[in-house]
């Protein structure tokens, strides 16, 4: 098992044109030729033709007849062993994993091509969360939070759905124990987005071709991601040529949804972040930490059995993520779910073997 090699002389020279690329959006990939349609009078004055982007699901790269115009719906999800399974990840198009206070971590489900049911354990909102969804302009569902990390999502313009200030869509699950009882309704929080939400842009570059995605393509092949958050936390990723699918376990424990699914992934992106203790403390006075998602920096991008070495940039809370690999060239996932992995520097690491 190797421990993925240092490159931050190549992320300073790349840097700004990443963050061009991240500012500008994810915008169409370009690995396949696109169709195009033109008018007898254009084609004799000469006009160029206006190119067929062909419809896709904007944060899957998934090929659609209709993309609905419902907003995407975020939700924060508790990771702790005692909420296992949890509802409905299963179900969505991307997946943060972030570090929260005592080293234990929580997710962002965003769902917008598929909507399930009920999703949960629901937990509180924390200061990443902003910059995370914020390039969505979609909804955040969250339990409640502190008064800060509250107004950064509503800074980043984005809409707040909370538990705390009596939004409905929530419930007790019975059977379950409080904090890890409370889970929500989609249909419901769809029903609470306002009129100016609207289906997100896409965020990450998707492959118009399956097998086409940049590490698919370009990157070496391995067996196992091993992602160490921190050190009550670690995610592996074992990649099933069966399934097409990187397949997720909580350390040794293979990773279900409350249904008995597997948890899998046709993208896992590893972003090597800083991450810093706010002024803020928890209910048993722990720093609130912070992933300082504006900036640069170096990670990894699995797709198809490979990976590949990448350097990501991010201009502002409302701008997308952008990833570029060692050529410079912007990236491709693989058509399907993305799950990323938000690893801190120097207290967490990855490697591939």
């Amino acid at each position: 098992m190797a421990r993925m090699p240092g490159r931050a002389g190549r992320a300073a020279t790349v840097a700004v044109g990443l963050l061009a690329l991240a500012a500008c959006g994810a915008g169409a990939p370009s690995d396949v030729p696109t169709r195009t349609v033109q008018t007898g009078v254009e084609a004799a004055k000469g006009v160029p033709p206006e190119p067929v982007v062909p419809v896709a699901w904007p944060l899957t790269g998934v090929p659609t007849e209709v993309v609905d115009a419902r907003p995407a719906v975020a939700v924060k999800i508790e990771n702790l062993p005692a909420a296992r399974p949890q509802t409905g990840l299963d179900q969505a198009d991307m997946v943060w994993e972030e570090v929260v206070e005592g080293g234990i971590t929580r997710f962002v489900a965003v769902f917008h091509s598929r909507v399930p049911e009920t999703v949960g354990p629901i937990r509180s909102v924390r200061p990443m969360d902003a910059p995370i969804v914020g390039p969505t302009a979609g909804v955040l569902v969250y339990s409640g939070g502190q008064a800060p990390f509250v107004a950064a999502v509503e800074d980043a313009g984005l809409q707040s759905i909370v538990h705390d200030d009596g939004d409905e869509g929530f419930f007790l699950k019975k059977g379950e124990r409080a904090p890890h009882n409370l889970y929500g309704t989609m249909a419901d929080f769809l029903a609470q987005a306002r009129t100016d939400r609207a289906a997100p842009p896409a965020q990450l570059g998707h492959a118009r071709t399956p097998g086409q995605g940049t590490a698919s393509t370009a990157g070496a092949p391995f067996a196992l991601l091993d992602v160490r958050l921190t050190h009550a936390s670690r995610a592996r990723w074992q990649w099933d040529a069966a399934e097409n699918a990187f397949l997720r376990s909580e350390g040794t424990t293979p990773a279900l949804s409350s249904d008995g699914t597997r948890l899998t992934a046709a993208n896992v992106v590893v972003l090597s972040v800083e991450m810093v203790d706010t002024t803020f403390v928890d209910p048993a006075g722990t720093p609130v930490p912070e992933t300082r998602l504006v900036g640069t920096g170096e990670g990894l991008v699995a797709s198809g059995g490979k990976q590949l070495a990448v350097t990501w940039a991010k201009e502002s809370v409302g701008s997308p993520l952008g990833l570029v690999g060692p050529d410079g060239a912007p990236v491709l996932l693989e058509q399907g779910t993305t799950w990323v992995e938000l690893v801190p520097r120097g207290s967490g690491r990855f490697s591939v073997s």
